[in-house]
């Protein structure tokens, strides 16, 4: 074959290959350190943290103490602490952890950063102060212009896995997106284009379209996620997302509409979908309508539970973002409000029938009863799902709905920790669970070889998960019977720059204070005023 035909002919080949998915750099970076005054530096030729408890991530328990190197961002070496020797590791930066842990830094797969009226410096920072180091922004046009600086460290910023919509980064029109002929070209040219998780949630009410991309963005390499149309759910139920290929699906929605003995929930024939005040409160109504019928009861905690198994989709509850629904004035009353919540957020979540999630409005008591019935059987789905293999990944979808973001993610391991999974089972959710999940087979553990994303925590997290919050959590002297409080994560360390989390927690306590400068009461607060 002549050179000419051979080069066309392998042109011709390599455009029918998948499009590799740009991957984190795992080199070793060393040289390349930033410094952001008291906020954080790094990486560092050899930063060594000494003398800690290592959880690994992966669900085992934790072991050691142990001496860890890092060189650049890169953990290079872990060997069993010598206390005749305790500094034999030695490295350009020295953490000394007597009786601290560390555990790798946790992956939000899925939050929103609102709009302009709330600072990104605010919600990153709060971010990596409550141990996280990667997050799924679903508002994905706020951090385009940063990407590649984030990638270089040159902002302080958690990993950033923007959440896109299908056909978003393509120059095709809406009629060549929605053809599912055309699905494998849109794929693989999103992919091409950096996008890593695809959102498919407004394909959920044709089955065609919805499976035909959920295949194309696993062929090309990316993952998809759903948050399932509760006006579509004839159409796309869990079991139904979970058989058609979606990677991952997020909330709550669909999982009951699954194991009905109809096609439809029991729609009041007021149900308006736009009207969330109805939306929402029927969202758990249909949980009580599989629940105390024994026979659909038995379907969703064991057929449905196997299903999603069988067909290998990931299961991100989101728990912490729905909270308030079932207790509204323990949400109002967060003590960090005053101090950490942002003045735009905290108007965000004012009751508005015209704001997303703001809908707690007429939200009576039995409202509350239908959301504790629903979290109590969602939490035994979650349970019975992993109990048989499946794989629980890790979001927490704040801003909205009274939790601020940061908080949350502590909350939302509780949360999942009611469905009665192990804290151990509760933390590899969080960390190698969703590393897996967003296909990043070097994060989320505490492993040689490993990216260097790791928090250093006063306590062990798998004993308290109010450990991980920035004013840790109240604990007794044994000797004296003094009280004292922990100290929280002392460093987060993403890509090996370390941060100093109660600088960052001061500058986020300054940006709230700037905001509620011209603050006065409001229908929540004018009571206690």
């Amino acid at each position: 074959m002549k050179l000419g035909k051979l080069a066309t002919f392998l042109m011709v080949i390599i455009s029918f290959l998948p499009a590799q998915l740009e991957k984190v750099e795992h080199k070793p970076n060393p040289t390349k350190m930033v410094d952001f005054g008291d906020l954080a530096e790094g990486p560092y030729q050899k930063l060594v943290i000494r003398n800690v408890m290592v959880i690994p991530g992966h669900g085992g328990p934790a072991n050691g103490p142990f001496d860890i190197l890092v060189t650049g961002n890169v953990i290079a070496k872990i060997q069993r602490h010598d206390p005749k020797k305790p500094d034999r590791m030695k490295g350009d930066r020295i953490i000394e952890g007597d009786n601290l842990f560390v555990m790798p830094g946790m992956l939000n797969l899925h939050l929103h950063l609102r709009n302009e009226s709330l600072p990104l410096d605010y919600i990153f920072y709060l971010q990596l102060a409550t141990g996280v180091t990667s997050i799924g922004p679903a508002e994905e046009k706020r951090v385009q212009k940063i990407l590649e600086a984030e990638r270089n460290n040159e902002v302080i910023s958690p990993r950033l896995f923007p959440l896109y919509g299908w056909g978003s980064k393509t120059d095709f029109d809406e009629e060549f997106i929605m053809d599912p002929a055309n699905a494998d070209k849109v794929a693989k040219k999103m992919i091409k284009n950096g996008v890593r998780q695809v959102y498919i949630n407004n394909l959920c009410w044709n089955p065609t379209i919805f499976g035909a991309a959920a295949k194309a963005i696993e062929k090309a390499g990316g993952i998809t996620a759903v948050h399932i149309q509760p006006s579509s759910t004839s159409q796309v139920n869990a079991l139904d997302a979970a058989r058609l290929g979606v990677s991952m699906i997020v909330h709550h929605y669909g999982y009951a509409e699954s194991a009905l003995n109809r096609g439809v929930m029991n729609y009041p024939v007021d149900y308006n979908m736009s009207n969330e005040n109805i939306r929402f409160r029927e969202a758990a109504q249909v949980w009580i309508e599989a629940g105390d019928n024994p026979e659909t009861r038995h379907r969703l905690l064991n057929d449905i539970a196997d299903s999603l198994v069988y067909y290998g989709v990931t299961m991100q509850p989101n728990r912490a973002t729905y909270e308030a629904n079932r207790d509204i004035v323990r949400a109002h009353s967060l003590p960090w409000h005053e101090k950490y919540t942002h003045q735009a957020l905290w108007e965000m979540h004012l009751p508005n029938p015209h704001a997303h999630a703001s809908f707690q409005y007429n939200w009576s008591s039995l409202d509350e009863y239908r959301w504790h019935y629903m979290y109590d059987l969602w939490g035994d789905l979650i349970f019975e799902f992993n109990k048989r293999g499946g794989r629980v990944a890790y979001g927490t979808d704040d801003n909205y709905q009274w939790s601020t973001g940061g908080f949350g993610n502590i909350r939302e391991l509780q949360l999942v920790l009611e469905s009665g999974m192990h804290p151990l089972e509760v933390l590899q959710s969080a960390t190698h669970n969703s590393a897996q999940t967003i296909l990043e087979p070097k994060l989320g553990m505490i492993q040689k070889g490993y990216i260097a994303d790791i928090l250093v925590v006063d306590g062990s997290p798998a004993e308290n998960f109010r450990y991980l919050y920035p004013f840790g959590a109240i604990n007794m002297d044994k000797e004296t019977e003094e009280m004292y409080r922990t100290q929280g994560i002392i460093h987060t360390i993403k890509d090996g720059v370390v941060f100093e989390n109660k600088n960052l927690m001061r500058e986020v306590e300054r940006i709230v204070k700037e905001s509620k400068k011209d603050a006065g009461p409001d229908i929540v607060t004018e009571p206690f005023k």
